[in-house]
């Protein structure tokens, strides 16, 4: 079997989106399709891009404004510490609109998730008073992780 491809659905930005992602992430864009003189959008715009991020393949279609993204679909961005938090959140957040949790929509309208590696570890643990304290300050997150206040609550230190 063939791996899944994720299309995403945009009014008209797919191509400056697929660029934009690949900046951001890496990877690149493989191929673009365009409409032509008898289609029902413009000439020349971008129908298809097919793109990759990180050796994941991606097909954007600029398909019209009758289906906005929303937050049931988003893309979480596990990041190997608070440096990579940052630098995804930062490019991502610009133009968009941070949301609670470590939860993000970008100035396309994607949502994504920045989460930190050091999260799940700590979800994990085996004793449940470190998971409630570490659920409690993620809860109280109003935008990007910080590691740091997560591993102080997770330790039981007051911040």
């Amino acid at each position: 079997m063939r791996p899944i491809v994720p299309n995403l659905w945009f009014d008209t930005a797919a191509e400056e989106a697929a660029s934009f992602y690949v900046g951001v992430f890496g990877g690149g864009i493989t191929a673009v399709s365009r409409y032509g003189p008898d289609s029902p959008r413009e000439e020349g715009l971008a129908l298809t891009v097919d793109f990759t991020l990180q050796d994941q393949r991606f097909t954007a279609i600029n398909g019209g404004p009758q289906f906005p993204f929303t937050e049931a679909v988003s893309f979480l961005v596990p990041c190997a510490d608070q440096e990579e938090v940052d630098r995804c959140w930062a490019a991502l957040v610009d133009g968009g609109e941070p949301r609670p949790c470590g939860w993000l929509k970008d100035r396309y309208g994607l949502s994504w998730q920045i989460v930190p590696d050091a999260l799940g570890e700590m979800m994990s643990d085996p004793d449940p008073e470190r998971v409630a304290r570490v659920t409690q300050a993620m809860l109280a997150t109003q935008g990007k992780f910080d590691v740091a206040a997560l591993r102080a609550a997770f330790d039981g230190v007051a911040g």
